[in-house]
């Protein structure tokens, strides 16, 4: 029997959705998880209208993420009250009593600057569903589309760790190979022209080396 380490596969979330259809694509792709931005300075912005639609895009057993940077409290609860969100992420300096103040599960997002410890911050946060690593830009929570030394996440971590900044479809594999993370995150690494507009060409194969890359692990351990 192979171990739960081998036989498990690799969970994607596709992050920054303005549209409905693209959303719909997302999901009949394989996606696991969407994530809606709530943060008026992204491009990838979306009032309580374009979220609802886009969730009711979203089936059971799809989890819906809404990703909030230093929001306002009433602003987060208002939005989990008007729109379904099953996960709440934190791109911003908030608290772990901040993230855990609002009665759902949550991820905090880490941005990868020198000196950050995963292991320290995993700690710090262990009511959380996981951390996300991203790329540090100065001044930008997260959607850059900049890279991270990936060996950063094979720290020892007792929460899941999800990997971001800078995927794409050409370089997911060797992400997956260095860090081995229990979750991929893309947004800017599957759009086309706009920010926010999701190419679904680059969806499909954006999910299809993962897949291929989980495939390979399983039977390189028969």
């Amino acid at each position: 029997m192979m171990s739960a380490y081998l036989s498990r596969r690799t969970r994607v979330k596709i992050c920054g959705f303005t549209q409905a259809e693209d959303a719909a694509c997302a999901v009949a792709l394989g996606a696991d998880a969407l994530g809606l931005v709530f943060h008026g300075p992204s491009p990838r912005n979306v009032s309580v209208a374009q979220a609802g639609a886009i969730a009711s895009a979203v089936p059971a057993f799809v989890t819906v993420v809404g990703l909030f940077v230093d929001a306002d409290q009433a602003w987060v609860r208002e939005i989990c009250g008007s729109v379904r969100i099953d996960l709440l992420q934190f791109h911003g300096e908030e608290s772990p009593e901040y993230c855990a103040g609002f009665g759902r599960p949550y991820i905090k997002a880490l941005r990868m600057k020198p000196g950050v410890d995963v292991g320290t911050e995993a700690r710090r946060y262990a009511g959380a569903a996981g951390l996300l690593l991203d790329a540090y830009q100065p001044g930008e929570p997260g959607g850059t589309g900049m890279t991270f030394d990936w060996g950063r996440a094979e720290a020892v971590c007792a929460l899941p760790l999800i990997l971001a900044g800078g995927l794409t479809p050409a370089n997911v594999k060797e992400a997956l190979e260095t860090a081995r993370p229990y979750a991929v995150d893309v947004s800017s690494g599957v759009e086309g022209e706009r920010k926010g507009m999701k190419d679904h060409d680059k969806m499909a194969a954006f999910l299809r080396e993962v897949y291929e890359f989980d495939h390979a692990r399983r039977d390189s351990a028969l």
